[in-house]
């Protein structure tokens, strides 16, 4: 007998082991897509994590521009460290003062990177804060690629020292080659 449509043909209706089957061959064809690679798909050395990931210099290894009295050690306040630059090898920022058993001295802040020779002593790339300034460095901290600090100083020279009455929140990023201070909007003295 003949359909309203036409002829029947075998096989015109789909049944549930036509529908498997397809589905097999199929996943078999994407499978094997993704097993054959061409010879130039292996990772690229930029794509490989380093085999043994550079350690962040000591900041305790590094000699300070500082003048401190005779006889008085730098102190190492506060470190962070971390890949501040984006070229894969980690820096360290230090917050340093000279050493003293009575009151506050100036704190400096000192980017620090690895030797250019193996082996050799870490080197201060840049300086944040100049201990000049007489400013006492807080809150110090990474987020991310960002330094950030908040920075005390004093509004005249017959201000204690043991009182800093100025307070601004500054953060330090890399951009265009060298690290760039962005201050927040001054507050007002404490």
């Amino acid at each position: 007998m003949q359909s309203p449509s036409g002829p029947s043909l075998p096989h015109t209706r789909a049944r549930t082991v036509h529908w498997i089957s397809t589905a097999a061959a199929l996943g078999a064809v994407v499978a094997a897509a993704a097993l054959v690679q061409p010879a130039d798909a292996s990772p690229t050395a930029a794509a490989r994590p380093p085999a043994h990931p550079a350690a962040a210099p000591d900041p305790h290894a590094v000699a300070y521009p500082l003048t401190c009295a005779p006889g008085a050690a730098v102190d190492v306040i506060a470190h962070v460290s971390g890949d501040l630059d984006g070229d894969g090898r980690p820096e360290t920022v230090a917050v340093v003062r000279c050493h003293s058993d009575v009151g506050t001295p100036p704190s400096g802040v000192y980017v620090i990177a690895a030797s250019a020779a193996a082996g050799g002593a870490p080197r201060i790339v840049e300086m944040l804060v100049n201990p000049k300034e007489d400013r006492e460095i807080t809150d110090f901290r990474l987020q991310g690629r960002t330094v950030r600090a908040t920075v005390l100083g004093f509004s005249s020279d017959s201000t204690p020292r043991c009182c800093p009455d100025l307070r601004r929140d500054y953060s330090w990023e890399w951009r265009d080659g060298r690290y760039v201070a962005i201050p927040a909007p001054a507050a007002n003295s404490i």
